[in-house]
Formats: C-alpha cells, structure tokens, sequence
C-alpha cells in the first residue's frame, strides 16, 4: 500500500467517524435526545444488554459503531488497567471503568478530535473519575511499555492501515502476562483482498478485516500466545463479527537480549537508583513506575 493511499485511507477513517460524533453531539441539544448513528443490526450498540445500556450517558450509546462487546470479551475484573484501541465516544471505556472498580484505571485512545470531545463529556456525565482519554493512533501507543493488564477494541484494527505496528504496539503495552479481549471483523481464508472490497468499503469495516490465518499470523509474528478467533455473527458473505483473545506470555522478550518476567515492575528492574533502567529506553524509570502505580522493586 502506498503512503498517499495509507494517509487516504486514514483521513477517510477520521472524517466519517468525526462526522459521527458531530451527529450525536448535535442531536444531543434536541428535545427528545441524541439519535443513533445509522447502522444495520450488526453494529451498534444493540450488541450490549439493555442493563448496560441503561447504566450510561445516552451520547456514548447513541455513538456506539462496533460490531460486539469487548468489555465482555476480555472478562475484566476488579483493579486491572485497560485500555480500548479506537474509544470512539468511550462506551467501552465507561463499561470497563465500572468492570475494574475504583482502584482500576481504563484508557481510551483515539485519534480523532470530535470523538474525543464526545468521549470527555459522557465520562463527565457519567462521573467516572477512573477514565482517561488519550489522542493517537492505534499504531504507536502513547502509552509506557509493560503497563496494561488488557487491552480491548470493538471493530477497529479492521480499519488500520498498518496491523503490525497494532499488533506489536498491543504487545509492547501489555504487561508480561497481560492479555486481549477484541471484537473485530474477519474474513474466511478463501476470500481475496478484491473479494472483501467487493462485499463493502474500508470505512464500513470490510474492505481492510484480515483474513483468519492472517489475523493468527500477525498476533503470533509480535509475540501473543493462546491465540482464540471465533466468530459470532456474519456481517457480509463470508465475513464475520469474530472475538479475538490472545496472551503475551509471562516471560516475554522485550527487546535484545532482555526477557521480562510477569512479577518485574512495569519494565524496571532494581530499585531506584541514578544507574538504574528501563526495559524500553525511550523512558525515564521514574516515568515508567509512576505510569503504572508501582514502586522500587528490589
């Protein structure tokens, strides 16, 4: 693919999804509320229980575009730090911020500004003060190495223009032992790249979902173990809402010649000292430690 089609590809992802979220953030001023983004019932938010629904800001389910319920998917539990690829208006954030508790923490990253917004203000209205959302690309995480128990995302690696810097980018946060709760769409093996196009647009969610043995391929080539892709549902001739789980193993290799156990500290080792480092060198320790809440480590 080329860089004019990549950055093509990319605006074009951007704009419909800002256009989403202007829709919901409009039609929240109308008396009778915000209207949902249009859909066919396999997307949306008719994939969560009406009891989920319920429970958040009518804005954040009326943005809702994905095609399943990772925050189910990954099985969170109380205290772990999680973060969703592509938050879009933070539905699946605010349902794994209330999944992880108080002493939990859920990042949502998104790149694209109005969704954002959308996302700061249903966090707002639903007072979840476990939450925070971060601008940039699924691509390069603006987040430390080794410090999220899990990673989810709800239909969005499909429309990446570079799934292995996903995939290796989802390895490099986790913690050693950390793990993946995706809902994404994949295609059976037999089908071309020119027959997915032919059966809907990139932005739609078909044209750029990997194949089975593709998607297997790329979570295995960065490092992910225990590999589990099930579909759930047909979205297209021959393409399917799937869930994906994967694990990074609890010692795993995190640069050359520097394997990270599952008990280390957010990448440091020793305790805090002028000659101490970092598994990736491209942060502070001090950084490292206080991004994911840890102290010395002797």
């Amino acid at each position: 693919m080329s860089e004019q089609t990549t950055t093509d590809l990319r605006e074009t992802v951007r704009q419909r999804y800002a256009a989403a979220a202007v829709k919901v953030t409009e039609g929240g001023t109308a008396c009778c509320g915000p209207e949902p983004v249009e859909v066919d019932d396999n997307f949306g938010s008719t994939l969560y229980a009406a009891d989920e629904r319920d429970a958040l800001p009518a804005e954040a389910v009326a943005a809702s575009l994905g095609c399943g319920n990772p925050t189910t998917v990954a099985e969170l539990r109380k205290g772990e730090r999680v973060l969703d690829l592509g938050s879009g208006g933070g539905i699946d954030v605010l349902l794994s911020a209330r999944r992880v508790g108080p002493t939990g923490k859920a990042y949502g990253l998104d790149m694209t500004e109005e969704m954002l917004a959308l996302a700061l203000a249903n966090a707002a209205k639903a007072g979840a003060t476990n939450v925070e959302f971060l601008k940039g690309a699924i691509e390069a995480v603006p987040l430390p190495a080794n410090t999220i128990d899990v990673v989810i995302s709800n239909c969005v690696i499909n429309l990446s223009t570079d799934k292995p810097a996903v995939f290796a980018e989802t390895f490099r946060v986790l913690k050693p032992g950390g793990r993946i709760g995706v809902s994404d769409v994949v295609a059976d093996d037999a089908l071309t790249t020119d027959q997915r196009a032919e059966r809907g647009d990139y932005v739609g969610c078909i044209a750029g979902a990997l194949s089975f043995a593709e998607y297997r391929a790329g979570l295995e080539t960065a490092g992910f173990t225990d590999i589990e892709i099930n579909p759930t549902h047909q979205v297209a001739d021959g393409m399917h809402s799937a869930i994906v789980r994967a694990v990074k193993p609890s010692a795993a290799v995190v640069g050359p010649g520097v394997t990270e156990s599952a008990d280390a500290c957010c990448g440091v080792h020793a305790c805090c000292t002028p000659t101490e480092t970092s598994a990736d060198p491209a942060l502070r320790v001090t950084e490292a430690k206080n991004a994911s809440g840890c102290g010395c480590q002797g």
